[in-house]
């Protein structure tokens, strides 16, 4: 590196650091490993497709065209169709996601479908040929994100997992440094997650014009049509997603396996519980709950709503009323604690942040631009910073902790066989039947 190229970054290192609150020490190692990915020149934009056209998959594409040129939208939700099209210079409009794959102009996907759809898009993608950025929850069971593991890797396409916190600083400071000890010997990961929605009973609806509701409801149950079961309440319902624990939980939950060093692998039970019951008729997916994760050396992980923290005892960082955006992720250690959220990290010690790790230290992946880290994937074919198998590995967490909260009792797992240990009733519910014409082989 030249000594300009140097005095370049430390300059750009510290103009970040005063903005930021991070440290010179973190901040220059980070520039030193890797600039943020510069859009592609006009020139130089591959063609892409959005599939999904809710509010996700719409801001997911919004992103996705600084490196790219959407050519094709799909969606079931003519409405949604219509606007995202608008959006983005008259892409052409599909219905049904399989006839957008056949073309052979697009090589790049977008999805942004609701989580039940998700593996289905992504399987039919990849054996298409195609490069996928695929929002998460990355599944909706656990045997879907072992097929999908498997396709992926079999094909050789770049999927990136749309949990982008991997790409935000702050977290990959808090897992870097708790990683290299930084709290001393780690003995607890507190998951803290806002809770979800607890309302009902609702009625049957007639669907609306231009939705073809039993498209949407895909390998799902065949029920009546409610509003509060699509778009944005979608995920309230264990039918299609997992709640809280699926939403927000697959975020967290992968911060806290990147900071324990475990997201190639998982627990070794799970022990969760309701807090409060759901209202017959009205959203399925718990809304209050507590998860008791163990891992095989012995570290312990607490997920909680922050209605329900009383059942934690402490306080949690971060935490200045129940109205605030306090969840987020607690290292605690035998020399102190580190507390991690979108915007902000904080420390039992300042000096557990300030301090700088040594020369032999352990230094994870550096991305500061998730879409651009599966774009630059893209055109190197590296790995991207949340492939496949770590994806698979977050929601697998989130699978568990919801099995565990249906059934109502402790289950142990076997994190390398993915299976659970002595409970048949808990292992059927590692996949789930799929309405026809619906299967992994059917797309």
């Amino acid at each position: 590196m030249s000594l300009r190229s140097r005095r370049n970054i430390l300059k750009s290192a510290g103009a970040l650091a005063a903005a930021s609150g991070l440290p010179n020490w973190f901040l220059e190692r980070e520039a030193e490993a890797q600039q943020t990915p510069a859009p592609a020149s006009p020139n130089d934009k591959p063609n892409l497709a959005l599939i999904g056209c809710g509010g996700r998959g719409t801001d997911d594409a919004r992103t996705a065209s600084a490196f790219g040129n959407i050519v094709a939208v799909c969606d079931v939700d003519q409405g949604h169709a219509e606007a995202a099209s608008k959006r983005f210079n008259n892409a052409k409009i599909y219905n049904d996601f399989r006839k957008l794959l056949e073309r052979d102009d697009i090589p790049i996907i977008i999805n942004g479908t609701p989580d039940h759809w998700h593996t289905l898009v992504n399987i039919h993608a990849v054996r298409r040929g195609k490069d996928v950025y695929a929002e998460k929850p990355l599944t909706l069971t656990i045997d879907e994100g072992k097929h999908l593991v498997e396709v992926v890797k079999k094909s050789g396409r770049i999927l990136q997992t749309g949990t982008q916190q991997r790409s935000d600083r702050r977290f990959r400071q808090a897992c870097e440094l708790v990683r290299n000890g930084r709290v001393g010997k780690l003995q607890e990961v507190l998951v803290i997650l806002p809770a979800g929605r607890r309302e009902g009973p609702f009625s049957p609806q007639a669907v609306p014009p231009g939705f073809d509701w039993d498209f949407w409801q895909g390998q799902t149950p065949d029920v009546p049509y409610e509003k509060e079961r699509t778009h944005l309440t979608f995920r309230y319902w264990w039918e299609y997603s997992g709640g809280t624990m699926t939403d927000w939980g697959a975020h967290h939950n992968d911060i806290a396996l990147w900071g324990m060093g475990m997201d190639h692998s998982g627990p070794v039970s799970v022990d969760g519980k309701s807090q409060v019951q759901m209202i017959p008729g009205g959203f399925t997916a718990a809304s209050e709950y507590t998860v008791e994760y163990i891992f095989a050396n012995g570290v312990r992980q607490r997920t909680f709503t922050t209605t329900a923290d009383q059942w934690m005892g402490a306080p949690v960082a971060g935490r200045n009323g129940p109205n605030d955006l306090h969840h987020g992720v607690k290292f605690i250690g035998s020399d102190g604690w580190i507390f991690v959220t979108r915007g902000k990290i904080e420390a039992s010690k300042p000096e557990l942040l300030n301090d700088p790790l040594p020369e032999n230290a352990q230094h994870l992946y550096v991305s500061n631009n998730h879409m651009g880290n599966f774009f630059e994937c893209v055109r190197t074919r590296k790995p991207p910073i949340c492939d496949v198998e770590i994806g698979h590995r977050a929601a697998s967490m989130c699978h568990l902790g919801s099995t565990s909260i249906r059934l109502g009792r402790k289950l142990q797992w076997d994190p390398d066989k993915q299976q659970f240990i002595g409970d048949e009733e808990a292992q059927k519910m590692v996949a789930r039947p799929m309405r026809a014409p619906w299967s992994y082989d059917a797309v």
